[in-house]
Parts: structure tokens; sequence; C-alpha cells
């Protein structure tokens, strides 16, 4: 692995980041884009995805990435408008001030959590992840190479206190992710993991968290030059790996 990821030409590359208007997933846009890639961003919202998609050289693509139908009409419209894919970046997600804003100060125990919030917190991170990859997958297999990327989380924070569904969701998304790349092992598709190494400063951070662990928060754009390499041809190769953010380049 080198540390010269900023000049990496990704002209030919083609992206689907899945949740990007905000948070990781905008950071990582951002940085492909910049980088030459050709992204696209999806979110629930159409508007909300064309509104962001203009400010950073995107495409915006509406998706619910928790209903079936439509991960397959938005990968055929992602399909229509880029002509293939090269990667696939699974990243949408919901944290839990869905289900407790001030989780940071006044965790809550499991059974105080709501079936909804449980169900839509799984279904966004995990679910989407399937139902996304499971539309993607084949295409790539049928065009003889592709990469599909999970986005996941600290292993300290899926077993922290006060964190369901939060921490079983970044779970759930691991051990999909590696049977995953068993099922694609010796296959031309090739499937990582990439989290941050930290909390990070976005949306799904209270806002009434104390000053001291706000300065203590990751940029989003930590993201920024492992999403590129693991786009460009320097990850020829690399599989079922997981990769942090905050130890790149360092393997």
């Amino acid at each position: 692995m080198t540390d010269d990821v900023t000049g990496t030409a990704l002209e030919s590359v083609r992206v689907l980041v899945t949740g990007g208007t905000s948070g990781l997933g905008r950071a990582m846009a951002v940085a492909l884009v910049r980088a030459g890639a050709r992204v696209v961003i999806t979110s629930r919202d159409l508007t909300r995805a064309e509104a962001t998609a203009a400010e950073i050289g995107a495409v915006g693509v509406e998706m619910d990435v928790r209903d079936a139908a439509s991960v397959d009409a938005g990968v055929g419209r992602v399909y229509d408008t880029l002509g293939g894919l090269e990667v696939l970046v699974n990243n949408a997600g919901i944290g839990m001030r869905t289900v407790n804003p001030r989780f940071m100060t006044d965790p809550r125990a499991f059974w105080e959590v709501s079936p909804e919030g449980f169900r839509d917190v799984l279904a966004t991170k995990v679910t989407g992840s399937f139902l996304v990859s499971r539309a993607v997958a084949p295409r790539m297999l049928a065009a003889g190479s592709g990469r599909i990327v999970m986005i996941s989380m600290n292993e300290r924070t899926m077993t922290r206190r006060g964190f369901v569904p939060y921490g079983p969701a970044g779970a759930g998304v691991e051990a999909l992710a590696r049977v995953m790349a068993a099922d694609l092992d010796a296959s031309p598709v090739t499937v990582n993991i990439l989290l941050p190494g930290g909390a990070t400063a976005t949306g799904m951070i209270p806002d009434d968290i104390a000053p001291e662990a706000r300065a203590g928060l990751l940029d989003p754009s930590i993201m920024g030059p492992p999403i590129v390499w693991l786009c460009s041809p320097q990850a020829d190769g690399v599989h079922d790996q997981r990769i942090v953010a905050t130890e790149f380049p360092a393997r």
C-alpha cells in the first residue's frame, strides 16, 4: 500500500455511494469526484440527492435502500446514467439519534428501544447493504470486474452500552461483508470493509455533547484517502480486508 493516493487518476472509474448526501458518504463522494471519478450519490429524498450532487459535481438518484423495488429502480438509473459501475460503496445508514437523541449522555437500555426504531436502523444499514449488493453484484460478475466497499464502525462501538440498535447494525454489516467476500472469492468482484477508526463529526453525533468531546471527533474527510485508494488500480486484488482510515496507509 502506498501513501500517495491524492494523485491517483480515477477518470475511468464509476462509483455509487449510497447515503452520500452528508457525513461519511458525502466526504467520500467529494474525495472521489476530486480524484476524477464519476460518482452517483443516493438519498431517500430525490431533491436532497440532486441538490447535494450539484454542489459536489456528482449525480443524485433517489433510492430507499430498505425497499427492494426502490433499490432495483435506483440501480437501474445508475447504470443508465453511467453506463456501468466499477465500485459500490455501501454507506447508507441512520444513527443512534433516531432512537435516542441523547445517547451519548443518557444511554438507554436495549429494552427501552422501540421495535420500530430498531427495525429502521437495521433495515437501513444491514438490509440496505444486502439489497444494493444483491442488485449490483450480478451485474459486476457479468461485466467481469467490480468492487464492493462496506462502511463499518469500531468493534468497541458494536458492543458499547446503550448502543442498540446502532452497534448490532455495524456487526451485522461486517458479518454480511465477510460472507459476501467468501461467496465472491476467486471471482472478479472484491469485497472490503472500511471504517473511520473513531467517532466522526457528522450529523449522527448529538449537538449537546461536551466541547472537549467534540474537539476529539475525527473529520469525515479522513475517509477520502482510503476510499480513493480502494477505487484505484493500486487496490487490484485487495479482497476481504478490514481497512481503518486512521491507520491508512500503514498496513
